[in-house]
């Protein structure tokens, strides 16, 4: 598979005057912890080597990358919804809240957003979703990695606080071990009550081990 580019970018910048940001987001399919969003406007002069897709690369190269992106890039926004928002409006809700967050965390306002995926969320910027941008926008790539980094080390220090559900491996997904934890030690504030199996363990059901839809491991 090719390298994502700044293909896109550049397309775009024929049109648009300002700023370019690229979208991304981790965590749409654990059982535990917030989702997190990122957006992330590069100087196309000075652009880390080595972007891809979060999940082509390894939990050291994103660490190595991301503090490369914070330096270089232009601004780098991020916002999360907690798991009360995932609750309350759903999970697809959520993460559009978590996208407009960031966006509006980036110091430098930007003009338009590359977007992952197929779903438009309402931000304070025009927009453009792009299926599996994430490995074809080097913009989307810098989003996915802080994205993914910024929410693995928040599970991870949710680990801490609750280490019998193996967060810190399993980031929140419904592995075999976060599934035992559950039946041994139940159901903490960090879990996502909306989701099976954990309202099916409040509502006094085993928690089961079905196994996540290839979907969820972003």
């Amino acid at each position: 598979m090719p390298a994502p580019d700044y293909a896109h970018e550049s397309r775009l910048l024929k049109i648009v005057t300002g700023p370019i940001c690229g979208v991304d987001e981790a965590g749409r399919g654990p059982l535990a912890g917030p989702v997190v969003a990122a957006a992330v406007i590069l100087d196309r002069g000075h652009i880390p080597a080595g972007l891809n897709d979060s999940k082509k690369l390894s939990e050291d190269r994103r660490e190595k990358l991301f503090p490369l992106i914070m330096q270089m890039a232009v601004a780098v926004g991020v916002g999360e919804a907690s798991v009360e928002e995932i609750d309350l409006v759903n999970i697809r809700q959520a993460t559009h809240l978590a996208m407009a967050r960031a966006v509006r965390a980036l110091a430098i306002p930007a003009q338009f957003a590359l977007v992952d995926g197929n779903d438009a969320p309402a931000l304070s910027c025009k927009c453009e979703t792009l299926i599996k941008g994430d490995g074809l926008s080097l913009s989307i790539a810098a989003a996915s990695i802080i994205a993914k980094v910024t929410r693995d080390r928040l599970m991870a220090r949710l680990h801490d606080e609750h280490p019998g559900y193996n967060w810190r491996s399993n980031k929140g997904y419904g592995t075999p071990d976060h599934h035992n934890g559950l039946k041994i030690h139940g159901v903490t504030i960090h879990h996502r009550r909306s989701f099976a199996p954990i309202y099916g363990i409040l509502d006094g059901e085993d928690s089961g081990q079905a196994a996540l839809p290839k979907s969820c491991t972003d």
